[in-house]
């Protein structure tokens, strides 16, 4: 759903980047005065995680794939400002590493993806879970919300593009909508496997508010990245290399000739490729490897710049 230059009119792209800009602001501020600073090493981890899962495309049907967009599961495990930040944490680093969504459209897809995905799927994560509550309520809540995130975010897409004159919203709409609703399902299944996952191994990850004594973060997030590293050098390089939703629609409404042929900026590591190693599953898993500690780098820069740090506990402090 990566919206490359030239989809978008500049009076678009341009409210998009304002709004985003804002809403990005005011996220930063509420993770420095909410997130505690044992949870900062989390912030990285989870942009690891995100930017090596969205690099393992899925097939989906009529030769269309799909990604992870990892909004929902940040948000639940994180909170929905913490996850707009490692969203646009990772749209940063995929834009201007890889050339992965135009550096004009950058605002419409931390807007997409980041607060319509994170914001959104968070608003109907905690409705959903008013009606079920435990750890099983967790799981359906954010499955379903996985689902609305993809959903949401590919119909504030298709506004855009017909804002834009792209494609007119009575066909746009329905393509993107429904292309979106066979990814979103992918996305649930995902979320609610690595939820159930993280409640057996980390429950106290999806409690509203941890336990005083849980210090570890640090070497839960050194194991994760390691984890998100393996993802993308076995895994990437045989990913699907079908056109995803966004690229299929483009084709298939006869727009995708509108995208620009040459970035705006040059990027080290065009489509995901190291150009010393060529066209080849190595320089893949090897440009993977420096996205994925790139975005690690970035939100943990962050959150550790923006994050007080807390006054050293005692030996007795937690008695």
């Amino acid at each position: 759903m990566h919206i490359p230059d030239g989809f978008l009119s500049a009076r678009v792209a341009g409210a998009a980047a304002a709004v985003s800009l804002t809403g990005l602001g005011v996220a930063l501020r509420q993770v420095r005065l909410h997130l505690p600073q044992r949870r900062v090493p989390l912030l990285g981890l989870a942009a690891a995680f995100v930017f090596a899962a969205q690099m393992l495309n899925f097939p989906v049907a009529a030769g269309t794939s799909g990604h992870l967009l990892g909004a929902v599961l940040t948000a639940v495990l994180l909170g929905p400002n913490a996850a707009i930040v490692v969203l646009s944490a990772v749209l940063l680093v995929q834009c201007f590493l890889f050339a992965d969504g135009g550096v004009l459209a950058l605002g419409a897809n931390v807007f997409n993806m980041a607060l319509v995905g994170g914001a959104g799927g968070y608003a109907v994560f905690r409705a959903v879970q008013r009606f079920a509550p435990g750890l099983r309520g967790t799981v359906l809540a954010s499955t379903v919300a996985a689902w609305c995130s993809i959903v949401l975010a590919s119909i504030a897409c298709a506004g855009q593009l017909a804002a834009s004159g792209t494609a007119p919203w009575a066909v746009v709409f329905p393509a993107m909508a429904g292309v979106h609703m066979l990814i979103g399902a992918g996305e649930a299944v995902i979320t609610a496997l690595v939820l159930v996952a993280v409640a057996r191994l980390r429950p106290e990850l999806l409690q509203r508010a941890p336990a005083p004594w849980v210090q570890r973060y640090g070497e839960f997030a050194a194991y994760g990245v390691l984890i998100a590293l393996g993802l993308t050098v076995f895994v990437a390089p045989v990913a699907s290399s079908m056109p995803d939703g966004l690229e299929k629609v483009a084709a298939f409404l006869g727009f995708e000739a509108r995208a620009a042929i040459h970035p705006v900026i040059s990027v080290p590591f065009t489509d995901y490729r190291i150009p010393a190693l060529g066209a080849s599953p190595q320089a893949t898993a090897a440009a993977g490897c420096v996205g994925t500690l790139a975005a690690f780098g970035l939100a943990a820069l962050l959150s550790r710049t923006l994050v007080p740090r807390e006054p050293r506990r005692t030996a007795n402090s937690d008695v």
